[in-house]
């Protein structure tokens, strides 16, 4: 077998007198679980102890093993299988494939634009790193092994970029057939459903024809439509009424991605953002929404710009650049905003340069300037923020990291406590530079801090909008609650459970966490990663 997956496992394994927590929501209870193989055996008091490793878990919680329901970890379990910091947060699968990110389906003519696109998010993407179908991505994910599971999500910029590429442009009628086609593909193979990522170009350039037909084939494959929608600025209510709209004519479930309301001109806006969800619900749409646990979003430097700056792919907007009156246009759009009324709000309007940090770059030029504001960075180069972000633009590629301090704590609470939402991270993992701290703290920061300190949730609801709901939501029958015959993905912590991370200081681990399975096998004992890789792709529904 490949080095570091899983062998079959000789005895069995009894966790004594825990605090189970189901993932329903109903309280802890006291009780044994037994694992046997890759399941949950038995559940009880004072289960026999025969032929079976004993872990000792008095004053300690066990619940399901939580579920990441938005994360863009897609490039970095292909190169750093073992994940130790979502594994120790207690994190047992991943979503991935998010806001229309993902590295599959390529065609001969879109991979090297598909590369390019995800390396924008990621960081640089090497040609073998993007695949074919989602079975070539399951492939190459499994074959040296991988810690946690994972669920794909088939990124709508991949199908566009296979079909039109860059084109800012209606579909033809043809070209949507052949979308879906491709995404038929994709869906047959085990993907989970189609992600939307309605700012970022090639997706931003779909009209909502196109998205429902997209929708209709996600709903014929019984999947799921998960969108970053239009906008979470001024147009925060519109997009979710057209998302609502496609939802409506297709018949598709839903999942909105990250509800926020970002600039503080817009903060208040989520109470009336979460009537229309309602609404929707009670009409007979199957939507819900994630969310992360911080008033920071994170994305990367091209996001400051509108949409329509993207035409052509990166390559055509370097270009543009070098042309004085096009780099000036485009900057009284991105520092005083677009007089059309009905565009798209611009992020420095709404949240100003000081409010953006640069988290990640890849060219080493470009590296002292990780973890400064826009502001900071322009006044130690002497130039100002435009000219920085347009150097970023040109000498990293267009794959400057960002971190973006816009939200407001009475919107994140508003929606972190309805009974829609379910705990995504977000996290866009770049290692060696200065990310969100939410890709190594989401989860302890919910168990936590959210629960023990600020009151937000029982400690038993946010295990349920950790495991259960977004079980349910992608289709894993098997996972999400304890219950005897279910796939042992498990995680053992204690009251100490707490995130460490912060925005100065991003990557450290945090506490509580003292073991983690996935199915059956440790991945985290006593605190520590196993380095055992007993996940897998999973195929959705």
């Amino acid at each position: 077998m490949p080095q570091g997956t899983s062998q079959s496992r000789a005895r069995d394994t009894l966790i004594r007198n825990a605090r189970l927590i189901d993932g329903t929501g109903a309280p802890w209870f006291e009780a044994d679980l037994r694992i046997s193989g890759s399941r949950i055996a038995a559940i009880g008091a004072s289960l026999p102890a025969e032929e079976a490793d004993i872990i000792d878990a008095r004053g300690c919680y066990l619940a399901p093993g939580f579920i990441d329901a938005h994360c863009h970890d897609d490039l970095i379990c292909l190169r750093e299988p073992d994940r130790p910091e979502k594994a120790l947060q207690g994190v047992t699968t991943l979503v991935v494939g998010n806001c229309c990110f993902s590295l599959y389906p390529a065609t001969a003519g879109s991979a090297e634009m598909l590369r390019l696109h995800f390396s924008g998010l990621a960081g640089e993407t090497r040609s073998n790193e993007v695949f074919d179908s989602f079975d070539g991505y399951r492939l190459a994910l499994e074959g040296p092994g991988v810690a946690l599971n994972l669920v794909s999500l088939v990124g709508h910029a991949a199908i566009r970029l296979a079909v039109l590429g860059y084109d800012r442009r209606v579909a033809t009628a043809q070209e949507i057939a052949a979308m879906q086609a491709l995404l038929a593909q994709q869906l047959k193979q085990g993907a989970a459903g189609l992600s939307l990522g309605l700012v970022y170009p090639p997706s931003a350039y779909a009209d909502t024809h196109e998205l429902c037909a997209l929708a209709e084939t996600v709903r014929a494959h019984g999947k799921l439509l998960t969108a970053h929608i239009r906008s979470y600025e001024a147009g925060l209510l519109n997009s979710i009424d057209e998302f609502i709209a496609i939802l409506r004519a297709s018949g598709a479930a839903g999942l909105l991605s990250h509800l926020q309301s970002a600039g503080k001109p817009n903060w208040g806006a989520i109470p009336k953002a979460l009537d229309r969800l309602e609404a929707a619900r009670a009409e007979g749409i199957d939507i819900s929404f994630d969310m992360y646990p911080y008033p920071a979003g994170s994305s990367y430097m091209l996001q400051l710009l509108p949409p329509a700056a993207l035409e052509g792919g990166i390559d055509a907007l370097r270009a543009r650049l070098r042309d004085p009156a096009k780099r000036e246009a485009l900057r009284v759009l991105v520092e005083e905003g677009d007089p059309d009324p009905h565009a798209a709000q611009s992020k420095i309007v709404l949240i100003g340069w000081h409010n953006v940090r640069i988290s990640g770059t890849g060219n080493p030029a470009l590296k002292p300037l990780e973890g400064k504001s826009m502001v900071d960075a322009a006044r130690e180069l002497g130039i100002s923020p435009f000219d920085l972000m347009v150097r970023c633009i040109e000498e990293d590629q267009g794959q400057t990291g960002i971190i973006m301090f816009q939200l407001d704590e009475a919107d994140l609470r508003a929606a972190f406590t309805h009974r829609l939402h379910m705990v995504g991270s977000d996290g866009i993992p770049r290692p060696g530079t200065k990310p969100h701290p939410r890709a190594y703290g989401s989860f302890p920061r919910v168990a936590g801090r959210l629960t023990r300190e600020q009151g937000w949730l029982t400690l038993e609801d946010a295990v349920r909008r950790m495991t259960a709901m977004p079980a349910q939501r992608f289709g894993l029958s098997d996972r999400g609650i304890l219950r005897p015959g279910m796939v042992a993905d498990l995680t053992l912590f204690d009251e100490t459970i707490m995130d460490k991370a912060t925005f100065e200081t991003p990557t450290e681990m945090p506490a509580g966490i003292r073991s983690v399975f996935v199915a059956g096998e440790a991945v985290v004992a006593d605190g520590r990663s196993t380095f055992a890789r007993p996940g897998r792709a999973l195929i959705a529904g």
